[in-house]
């Protein structure tokens, strides 16, 4: 059965450009997949607790040597980890907030980073140890910023996929949303680059 995961992180929930471009992509695949099944990772809505010094011991704590608390630290990692492994292409929504991606995507970032489970450090440099799959990146911005070379946004989030091991990221753009007629033309622009990307 095909499965897919939904990453989504607007602060604006389902009313957010990211969440309802997702869901159009989502729908699509729903009717090319019938039976499929759709895991959606809601980090506004049920957010990961940020990275402190407590939760980066439990990583290195040895598993007989963790506390409970330590435990239950590498039990959501390693759900946030099996929720991608066992996918078998991501949605992630991306808005931009203040040039970057919201903290709360960062924090996922943070309890996916593993070492020994989601990449390795070798002679030749680090080596990523989930299996490749496609990531769909939904870049939505008030303004423009990729043509401009002020995209520090993206670059970061496909190094970090592909640091883990996912090198096959695929971005749609959504710019200009907050700059008046533009808003509805980008709009339509990203939805019909949805509807290639399950062609």
């Amino acid at each position: 059965m095909a499965k897919l995961l939904y990453v989504k992180s607007s602060i604006f929930g389902d009313q957010g450009q990211s969440s309802q471009l997702a869901q159009t992509l989502i729908e699509d695949w729903k009717t090319q997949n019938p039976g499929g099944e759709v895991i959606t990772r809601d980090l506004s809505g049920d957010a990961v607790p940020h990275l402190d010094g407590e939760r980066f011991g439990a990583f290195l704590a040895p598993a007989e040597e963790r506390s409970a608390a330590q435990q239950a630290v590498v039990e959501l990692s390693d759900t946030l980890i099996d929720e991608v492994r066992q996918a078998d292409m991501l949605v992630v929504g991306v808005p931009m907030y203040n040039f970057g991606v919201p903290s709360q995507m960062k924090a996922w970032f943070d309890h996916m980073a593993r070492a020994g489970v989601t990449f390795k450090y070798t002679e030749t440099g680090p080596v990523g140890l989930l299996e490749d799959k496609p990531v769909l990146l939904l870049a939505t911005r008030g303004g423009l910023y990729k043509d401009a070379g002020l995209d520090f946004q993206i670059p970061f989030v496909k190094q970090f996929f592909s640091f883990i091991g996912l090198n096959d990221s695929r971005v749609i753009f959504a710019e200009g949303l907050a700059m008046g007629d533009l808003r509805e033309e980008t709009l339509s622009n990203a939805r019909q680059a949805l509807g290639e990307q399950l062609q």
